[in-house]
């Protein structure tokens, strides 16, 4: 299947894309042939994907990569690039691929080192495929200086390298790298799409396919893990449980204290399952093997510090990951509180909790269901600011008491 099949509900980027593949393509044939390369292209060397979360920003890229590395001989007779079948497309997409460089980070935020080795990578000539690329899914977390240490790469780039960012917003992104790049806006996939993939990719029932892609309001990977984790849905329920639960102070600062813990539940159990796993196999190549009774050699006590400090930063940043979801899950209910108040026609994302839903309408009008919705936005930003988890949390759940 071509590669774009994983790039649900967004057609006019695909077919921005797909033409750019094509044009690299030709750009790339002629070049090898000793020809002029054509005078007009869609393809340039840097491009900038945003998007809401769910968008699927980094699919895109992903996607983009493997129709640029495609070695299907059907290209010589007219056909697309992004086969989804041959070498190049298929090592692309599951990560393997010599000249394609994708990268995530599970920490709070990128630094210059990290920059520095990519711009490296990114000077250097392919490999085995038709270009270099860089795919960064995380560049709103591109430190200062490290925005700074990659601006110069975007300046100026390698001949056959491409840079595919990806950032929620244009605002996320330092503005002389973005002026830089070709800019795609993805939209939030629609609902029934969402639940058509699961459906015919996955296998999932039709009916839960549905409630999970309504539940996630079009989030793929959400909207997956909902539908096959149970204990996904129970988390989800007692989150949209929290409105009913805010009554009186007690309640307030209950409700808050279990959420966080649910969110650090989380970041243990990841811990747990990586942590030691990492750190057994940092001892072993420094030389702390069973022969050595598990003592580490000296001088390399640093290098454990390092990783140590590394793990703790992913668990504040899954904890902190864990947190934003379950207020995801707040703000859609209270939006489809605030639907049922004004009348709207809108479909509820939360159809299976309608009599809650009613009830708190019930109870108050849109002006209270609006401040809600903003002290739950406060509660992101203040998360975002480093501001203590429980101290942020409490401060909302009161603030959705007093509506």
């Amino acid at each position: 299947m071509p590669v774009w099949d994983d790039l649900v509900g967004q057609e006019r980027v695909q077919a921005q894309l797909a033409a750019a593949a094509r044009d690299a393509d030709a750009l790339v044939t002629a070049v090898e042939a000793g020809q002029e390369p054509p005078a007009a292209s869609k393809m340039t060397h840097a491009w900038l994907f945003t998007g809401p979360p769910g968008s699927g920003r980094a699919t895109a890229a992903r996607a983009f990569a493997a129709a640029l590395q495609c070695t299907s001989p059907d290209r010589a007779l007219g056909g697309e690039p992004g086969c989804g079948f041959c070498d190049g497309c298929h090592t692309t997409m599951v990560g393997t691929h010599a000249d394609v460089e994708v990268v995530r980070t599970d920490l709070l935020s990128i630094g210059v080192k990290e920059t520095r080795d990519l711009v490296r990578r990114a000077q250097l000539s392919p490999a085995v495929g038709r270009w270099q690329v860089i795919v960064l899914e995380d560049s709103d977390r591109l430190t200062e200086g490290a925005a700074n240490v990659l601006l110069k790469a975007v300046e100026e780039p390698a001949p056959r390298t491409v840079w595919l960012l990806c950032a929620p917003s244009l605002e996320d992104v330092l503005p002389t790298i973005r002026s830089r790049c070709r800019h795609l806006t993805l939209r939030t996939p629609p609902v029934a799409a969402v639940a058509d993939v699961l459906v015919r990719r996955d296998g999932i029932p039709p009916d839960m396919a549905a409630f999970a892609a309504r539940a996630t309001q079009g989030h793929l990977d959400r909207a997956r893990r909902l539908a096959q984790d149970e204990s996904a849905r129970t988390r989800r329920t007692s989150v949209l449980r929290l409105p009913l639960r805010v009554g009186d102070v007690g309640g307030c600062l209950k409700a808050a204290q279990e959420l966080v813990d649910a969110a650090a539940e989380d970041a243990k159990q990841l811990a747990e399952e990586v942590d030691t796993k990492e750190t057994e196999e940092l001892k072993a190549a420094l030389g702390a093997g069973a022969g050595t009774s598990g003592r580490l050699p000296r001088g390399t006590a640093g290098v454990m510090k390092e990783l140590e400090d590394r793990q703790k930063r992913r668990r504040t940043r899954t904890q902190r990951d864990s947190l934003d979801l379950a207020l995801t899950d707040l703000t859609g209910f209270y939006r489809d509180v605030l639907a049922l108040q004004l009348g709207s026609a809108l479909a509820l994302a939360n159809e299976d909790l309608r009599p809650d839903l009613e009830r708190v309408a019930r109870a108050g009008g849109p002006e209270r269901t609006l401040r809600r919705i903003e002290a739950i936005s406060a509660c992101r930003e203040a998360l975002d600011r480093n501001v203590a988890p429980l101290l942020a949390v409490e401060a909302m759940t009161m603030a959705l008491r007093a509506g």
